[in-house]
């Protein structure tokens, strides 16, 4: 097959995944009805406060920090018949803490010999006789742990973002039609697009409240995350994935690892990613590992049309957390407002009320348990699900952001479905790792 038909093929395929995961971002139950003049119409799922009865599923847990707590708590609180059977971790006293965490909150007692310690307790998780595997171990490591899960016919729950480099991030799309071949349901952690406020502005929008989308923003400034100082004793290994998420082959540097949450929004939204970007960044305060403070990328679609992508992480600046998008007839933060370009709200969320009969968005649903509900009902009622796909879509256009900023370079999608950038060590094991905290120059990089 020659170059041209290869991109051709990949393009076709990118297209058809896109429409998969509408649908699937909707939930489960969502339709898409044509009116008579062929214009597609969204309509609101109904929304599950619980999953529905049925066999009792068993999940193991790959990576064990904090996130995954939340996950299999998240897992425990979705419906009933309903277990975590198994866990692993390179790190002992982090499996030991899953496992208090779970014992005193549910009373789950994991047998010894289900917890697995080391860089192959992944494979020993997905081989405990579990249907569910949740996987929450730094990025780095989410292509190896999903091709293996799919592999062994196992649903699957995994974090975002699903690779850091754009041979992980094809690995998982390639993965994600294997498990479509086999009827398994992923959801990745874009809990967004299992939020209520979220998914019904997702409607009104996709029914034409604000015309064409014709430019788009979307922001993650924050102050600082955490680090880990090396201590002594630590070999490079250990001190690097302890203090993980400061390390751009572990985590994809923050426009990956974070932003891109409100980047795949804007994909959601428009139905589409860049195909381009420009960007630039620095660092000025972070202390440990190899990433930037901020980056800043102009992301241009086919049509010609920007998204302003702007994310920080630095101490006591001016913080936002958002998406919007503009469109020929009104605009909107894609959360829960809807405004004409006169600046009047048309549409606004109606959120639960409170005791005091106010909104409250503290009343509604959490979209970190709804995306596990929708899993769980996807997978006893045999509902397609599967938003793998449209995670490595909006990961590689974070990594595309990242791979500008550090170079100065534009970017083209095109070279990232065509490049084989690969990060981090081949075969990760405790001891010397040959990556040193080199700050990336743009124009040299």
């Amino acid at each position: 097959m020659g170059q041209d038909s290869k991109l051709s093929g990949r393009r076709d395929f990118l297209k058809g995944a896109a429409t998969v995961a509408a649908v699937g971002a909707l939930g489960a139950s969502t339709l898409f009805k044509s009116c008579s003049r062929g214009r597609t119409t969204a309509v609101m799922p109904e929304f599950l406060d619980q999953a529905p009865d049925g066999r009792v599923l068993k999940a193991g847990i790959i990576g064990c920090g904090y996130r995954a707590i939340g996950a299999a708590i998240n897992f425990l609180n979705a419906g009933n018949g309903l277990e975590v059977t198994a866990l692993g971790d390179v790190f002992e006293n982090r499996l030991n803490h899953c496992r208090q965490e779970l014992n005193e909150r549910f009373d789950v007692e994991i047998a010894d010999e289900n917890c697995f310690i080391g860089f192959d307790a992944y494979e020993k998780v997905i081989d405990s006789d579990v249907d569910i595997v949740i996987l929450a171990t730094p990025p780095f490591f989410r292509p190896l742990h999903f091709e293996a899960a799919v592999r062994a016919r196992k649903h699957v729950f995994m974090e975002k973002p699903v690779a850091v480099d754009p041979v992980g991030a094809r690995s998982i799309m390639a993965s994600a039609r294997m498990a479509d071949a086999a009827g398994l349901k992923v959801v990745t952690g874009t809990q967004r697009r299992h939020q209520r406020d979220y998914l019904s502005t997702y409607a009104h929008i996709k029914n034409g409240i604000i015309g064409d989308i014709v430019g788009a923003n979307c922001y993650w400034n924050q102050s600082r995350l955490w680090h880990v100082n090396r201590q002594q004793g630590w070999d490079d290994m250990t001190a690097m994935l302890r203090d993980w998420v400061n390390w751009c082959w572990l985590s994809g540097d923050h426009i990956v690892e974070q932003h891109m949450h409100n980047i795949d929004v804007i994909n959601w939204f428009t139905g589409k990613h860049p195909v381009k970007a420009v960007g630039f960044g620095a660092r000025h305060r972070r202390i440990t590992g190899d990433q930037y403070d901020f980056f800043s990328v102009d992301y241009i679609y086919d049509d010609k049309t920007h998204m302003h992508s702007m994310c920080r992480q630095i101490d006591e600046c001016s913080n936002n957390v958002s998406e919007y998008i503009v469109g020929t007839e009104g605009a909107s933060n894609c959360q829960n407002t809807i405004i004409n370009h006169k600046g009047e709200t048309i549409w606004s969320f109606e959120y639960p009320l409170d005791e005091e009969g106010q909104p409250s968005r503290r009343e509604m649903k959490s979209p970190y348990d709804q995306e596990i509900i929708n899993l769980v009902d996807a997978i006893r009622s045999n509902k397609p699900l599967n938003e793998a796909e449209a995670c490595a879509v909006s990961t590689m256009v974070a990594i595309m952001g990242r791979i500008s900023a550090y170079t100065g370079q534009e970017v083209t999608w095109e070279q990232m479905m065509n490049s084989g950038m690969r990060l981090g060590p081949s075969e990760p094991a405790f001891g010397p790792v040959n990556i040193r905290a080199e700050i990336p120059v743009p124009g040299s990089a």
